[in-house]
């Protein structure tokens, strides 16, 4: 391959993407630690749900999905979530999206309320303005998905765009799968 100087950015976008690799599918972010509470309880920090807590979720499996409305990556891998939350919602997970915006008009939560009603986001969604979930779970990615056990544990993370049927989305429902199998 030849390397000119108009295709550094598309080496650069290879090099992004390899790093988003290199977090292996399935690696755990802390051993049995526990998941960190929900940073928002106020009534317009959530949509499609009053505010939540991870104790009140104790006993089911939870997948957390990061996102920002501007984010395609984000809004490619919503076919496949909403798939997952048909395929595994009767068996016990519960997908919580956690909206951390890029851009300032990200913020606007009706704008955040708007993308979700046209994504056909029917899970609950936590607005996380000032990143205090990203912080708490040290995230570094759009989209970023975290596994939570029955006990309330940390088990998996995920980054990248996900579709029906990739290695990655394959890998994500096997853990869910596991982890939906284990006792509480």
């Amino acid at each position: 391959m030849r390397v000119t100087w108009f295709s550094i950015p598309i080496l650069g976008m290879a090099v992004t993407a390899l790093a988003l690799g290199a977090i292996p599918c399935g690696q755990q972010p802390r051993a049995d630690e526990p998941a960190p509470e929900f940073t928002h309880q106020a009534e317009g920090d959530w949509i499609n749900s009053a505010p939540m807590s991870l104790d009140s979720l104790r006993g089911q499996v939870v997948l957390i999905d990061f996102w920002t409305f501007d984010c395609w990556n984000c809004y490619r891998s919503f076919p496949w979530l909403n798939e997952v939350h048909e395929k595994f919602a009767v068996r016990g997970l519960r997908i919580i999206g956690v909206h951390s915006p890029e851009f300032q008009h990200e913020r606007e939560p009706q704008r955040v309320a708007a993308k979700v009603r046209e994504f056909k986001l029917e899970h609950p969604v936590m607005i996380d303005n000032d990143f205090s979930y990203w912080k708490a779970l040290a995230n570094q990615y759009w989209p970023a998905f975290y596994l939570i056990d029955k006990r309330g544990q940390l088990r998996y993370r995920f980054a990248g765009e996900t579709h029906s049927g990739d290695r990655r989305a394959l890998e994500i429902e096997r853990r869910i799968g596991e982890l939906i199998a284990e006792p509480p």
